[in-house]
């Protein structure tokens, strides 16, 4: 390093009161000493960044890029981001996939309501085959914007009823494609730079809540699964294996993977959550949960269950208490099967005043929720700060869902709680909802929580930790202080990078599945950190 001119004189001076001071033959010696010592305690001049650590660096070079949109961007693509847990399998396929598999399927599509329905079509009447789409622009461009968000503000109905009418709209396209939606769902995760995915859909195909609609309800939960396992709801849980494994072997051949040609996503983890209909008569609910806790309780790639459908629509609202018991009872059963809970995905006006009171806190006490998905109307809840400091000493994280917020509930900006929960010590996570049906990815999540909150790279470097650690996957974490990032004994003086572990370090990983999806993240943020 150059020295300053302040350092050479320095030096001169010392070397010549040393020889004064001194005498004899020794006296170079030691003034030379002298000047050694003195110096070396000196501490060396730094230019520029070169003692900033390297994750200082890159946190300095996102701040210097705000101004610039497309450099942000750019530089959130390629930004590590761990996992996405709140991800509904059926709209997170883009509509340009559906009207693909719509025409493959012979499909026949009515052009004023843009639902799918089987053979014969009638073009004279209206219901040409979707194939049709293929070669007419026009048509094509309406199916898009009606089984998604694109340009829902001329849909002449609300967001939030065009995003969940469009599920109607395209189911049929999804039949018998299973390992074809999870191929598209994990490629594009692996392009936005996530390496874990818990993906929300139905395994059993229904068959669960076919088995329901047979009985007749009765508030004696006991009695009710007794009366489900008996009407044969192992053939429900029996489906959702085979269609797990056909789906998944379906997955690997479209990917490649295990070939020279494999395609990224074959490098992500993923996991089922199943999914309940919330908006189902009592009798199908409780039937859908039993086979959710048996399946979970067998099948590890079935790590927990959720309750979807709109939280605002009237069964919801009206089954909502009654659905809190019934997780109650079932925890008592199957007491390691986890669960997250859609709560709160509501707002001022959407529904009365008393719906916005307890949905997230019944959720967290009666309903045993680990994780809440969306969150949005916590300050409309009784003692909602009481709540939040619940929440954060329960650890309990909340999945947000910025895109989805917006478009359905209109929530966007310092309306959003998201500052609130991160002021209160709240864990969360950013994630996906429907990236199809909004048109979304977990990269524009990211640009979303800059761009209306201002993030900073540490605080979504936070996030993206945070997902994992409030993963539903087996193992201990590699954290042993997961607020400070303080890694477990056997790998506390390990490095990421480094290639040669710990025989201690890299046993622990190799037997904790969770503490070696985090390894891997550590490990894609020191690579991209190298950058800046």
């Amino acid at each position: 390093m150059i020295k300053s001119n302040f350092v050479h004189s320095f030096e001169g001076f010392l070397s010549k009161s040393a020889g004064r001071l001194l005498s004899g033959s020794h006296s170079r010696f030691l003034g030379c000493l002298l000047v050694f010592i003195l110096f070396t305690a000196i501490p060396p001049i730094v230019h520029g960044n070169e003692r900033q650590l390297p994750e200082e660096r890159t946190a300095k070079h996102f701040e210097s890029i705000k101004t610039e949109p497309f450099e942000y961007q750019a530089f959130l693509r390629q930004m590590p981001k761990g996992g996405d847990l709140h991800t509904h399998l059926s709209g997170a396929v883009y509509a340009e996939t559906y009207i693909q598999w719509a025409a493959q399927k012979d499909l026949c599509v009515d052009q004023r309501t843009f639902l799918l329905s089987e053979t014969p079509c009638d073009e004279s009447s209206g219901r040409p085959k979707a194939s049709k789409a293929l070669t007419d622009t026009v048509l094509y461009r309406q199916i898009v914007d009606a089984w998604s968000m694109r340009n829902w503000q001329y849909s002449r109905q609300s967001g939030h009823n065009q995003f969940f009418d469009t599920f109607g709209k395209f189911g049929m396209a999804t039949d018998d494609k299973l390992g074809d939606m999870i191929a598209e769902v994990t490629s594009r995760a692996a392009a936005n730079r996530v390496n874990y995915l818990e993906l929300m859909l139905t395994p059993d195909k229904g068959k669960s809540m076919d088995i329901g609609k047979q009985l007749k309800w009765s508030d004696d939960f006991g009695k009710m699964r007794e009366e489900l396992l008996r009407q044969g709801i192992s053939q429900a849980v029996e489906e959702g294996r085979r269609s797990l494994n056909s789906a998944e072997d379906r997955k690997r051949q479209l990917l490649k993977c295990n070939t020279g040609q494999a395609d990224s996503g074959c490098s992500i983890s993923i996991r089922y959550i199943f999914q309940i209909g919330r908006a189902t008569p009592p009798e199908q609910t409780f039937a859908q949960l039993i086979a959710a806790m048996e399946l979970a309780s067998i099948d590890p790639r079935v790590v927990a269950l959720n309750l979807v459908q709109a939280e605002d629509s009237l069964l919801a609202m009206n089954n909502f208490s009654l659905q809190m018991r019934m997780l109650d009872y079932l925890h008592t059963i199957y007491p390691k099967v986890h669960i997250t809970l859609h709560a709160g995905e509501l707002t001022h006006g959407l529904v009365p005043p008393e719906g916005l009171r307890f949905h997230i806190r019944d959720s967290v006490r009666k309903g045993h929720a680990e994780r809440i998905g969306h969150g949005v109307d916590v300050m409309y809840e009784d003692y909602p700060f009481a709540l939040l400091q619940e929440m954060a000493e329960k650890n309990i994280m909340v999945e947000i869902c910025l895109s989805s917020n917006d478009l359905i509930l209109g929530v966007r900006g310092k309306k959003h709680p998201l500052a609130t929960y991160l002021k209160y010590g709240v864990p969360v996570a950013l994630a996906t909802d429907d990236e199809g049906v909004s048109r979304s990815d977990m990269t524009q999540e990211y640009v979303k929580a800059v761009e209306e909150h201002a993030l900073t790279y540490l605080q979504l470097k936070t996030m993206a930790r945070t997902s994992l650690e409030h993963a539903f996957i087996a193992g201990a974490s590699v954290w042993k202080d997961a607020k400070r990032f303080v890694f477990v004994q056997p790998c506390a003086t390990e490095k990421p990078d480094k290639w040669n572990l710990s025989d201690d370090c890299r046993q622990f990983l190799e037997s904790n599945e969770k503490a070696k999806l985090q390894w891997e993240l550590e490990k894609a943020f020191v690579d991209f950190e190298k950058n800046y």
